[in-house]
Parts: C-alpha cells; structure tokens; sequence
C-alpha cells in the first residue's frame, strides 16, 4: 500500500512515530525489506559519515550553503531507486527540504521552453567535477576522490573510471578532474510519464567551490555550453512549484527518486537530517 502511494504523489511523510537515533531510523527502514544501497559504493559528491550500515548523514555542506534541487545521484551512471530521511535534530532556523515533481516540470518546460527540452532529451547531459585530494567539508561537493572511487590507489582509480565510461586528468595540486559519459536528462516512469531526471539545476547553480564553477559543471552530451537563459527558465518553473517540509524532530521521508526531486534550504543553528538509500528498481 505505502509503494502504491509512494508512485502516485513521489513522497511520504510519517510524522509522530516513536523514533529518536539512528538505531531507530535502521529499524524503521529494515522494516520495509528493500535492498540497501551503501554510501560507499556510490560515486556521491558529497561528504558524509556513516552511523551504521545503512544510516549516514546528509549532506555535510556549512549550514550557509544552499543545495539546489536534484534527484540523488542522477550525474553518475549508479542511482538508488528510493531514499529515506531522518529528523534527528529539528532546524532552529531554515533547513527546510526544498521537494519538486519532475513530471510537473517537465510538462512546463514543454510548453514554456520546447525547445530545450528537446535538446535535452536527444543530446543528453555530462557533468564535470574536480575531485579534492583530501576530503573538503567546506564544499558540497568535496568528497574526495579516494573515497568517491574506493582506492587510493591512481591506477586502480582509473581503472574504474575507465569501466564507468569516464574521461579523467590529474591535477597538479593531487585532485582529479573527471568528466561523465553522456547521461540521458530525462526518465521514463513504470506508468508511461517521463520526468526530467538529472542534476542540471543542483550543478548549474549549486557546484561552486575553489575548484569547480557550476556554470561549467554541465553540458550538452555533444560538449556545448548551456543558455543562461533556458537554465534561468528552468530553475524559475521549477521553483514555482516546489514545496517545502519543514522538519520536525523524528520525521521520516520516503522519496521516489526518480519522480521527486530534493534539496536543503540554508540554516542557521543545529540540524541534523540523516539518510538512507534504497537500491534501483
């Protein structure tokens, strides 16, 4: 029953049960019987620290960082099916979880900006990101590449990349500048309607740090650069209808990552939002 409900509205709410650590949020989800999808087996940009083997922690970006919407993993070849969040710590102030449909959008965008949406759909998208050396806890997207790849080892490094369909380079500061296969930027749903999943708009806006700049960060699958103004369209019809959840502390979220796209509002004080993936369907 909660699947049937979880493919027609991309996102659930249990509010109110009796859950306050980690060990509880691992119960919770052990419950539903689904695979588990491990933080260290994704290719991830993200810093964050497991608390058992399904539970980690979200996004560890500073608390003035705002992170766009996307759905999770969608730049990488290697995506989960579903995701779970945990309010074990309720924001003081902002932290909310920004929630858009893409079916919603990209019927917009067909109407307001076809054209763009046809590109998208018959070229694709690549993303290109500039992996630290060491772990940067100031950026959100600073999960270094030993972590991201498994090994720390360069030609092991490689190797998996090479088997990914990725193009790479050293840098001379010891990070590692890699670039996606082409990616298709949009889904088709079990139910027949197709959504617009990627993360154009979290890496275009969002992919800022003292080795990446996010208007450079994706691209066409041919390599052309995107129009400021189709991603300045898409980002605004995406806003218009775009939800937010303001989290209270012991608040569980099922999201269907291929319909429902995700995000964090900036904070200020304490929050603690933890996660969990759920393998592909």
């Amino acid at each position: 029953a909660l699947s049937t409900l979880l493919a027609e509205h991309g996102v659930l709410l249990f509010r109110g049960l009796p859950l306050e650590s980690a060990e509880d949020f691992d119960a919770f989800i052990q419950a539903f019987h689904w695979p588990n999808f491990r933080y260290a087996d994704s290719l991830s940009n993200a810093v964050r620290s497991n608390r058992t083997e399904r539970v980690f922690t979200a996004n560890e970006a500073p608390s003035a960082v705002e992170i766009f919407l996307h759905h999770e993993m969608a730049q990488t070849p290697i995506y989960p099916g579903k995701l779970f969040f945990f309010c074990e710590i309720a924001p003081d102030h902002g932290g909310e979880t920004p929630l858009c449909r893409s079916d919603r959008l990209l019927a917009l965008m067909r109407e307001k900006q076809p054209e763009f949406v046809e590109r998208c759909a018959a070229e694709g998208l690549c993303y290109t990101n500039v992996m630290p050396r060491e772990a940067d806890a100031a950026s959100g997207q600073g999960r270094s590449w030993s972590s991201t790849l498994g090994t720390s080892d360069r030609d092991e490094a490689a190797g998996k990349l090479a088997s990914l369909g990725y193009s790479w380079s050293w840098l001379d500061s010891g990070d590692l500048k890699v670039t996606t296969p082409v990616l298709p930027a949009l889904r088709m749903l079990p139910g027949g309607d197709e959504v617009f999943f990627n993360q154009l708009i979290a890496a275009y806006r969002g992919w800022n740090d003292n080795r990446n700049k996010g208007a450079n960060s994706v691209s066409f699958g041919c390599g052309e650069e995107i129009a400021a103004a189709d991603m300045a369209l898409t980002c605004e019809l995406a806003e218009a209808i775009t939800e937010n959840l303001a989290w209270q502390r012991g608040d569980v979220v099922l999201l269907d990552n291929y319909m429902m796209m995700h995000g964090r509002r900036p904070f200020s004080g304490s929050r603690a939002i933890l996660a969990s993936l759920l393998g592909a369907d």
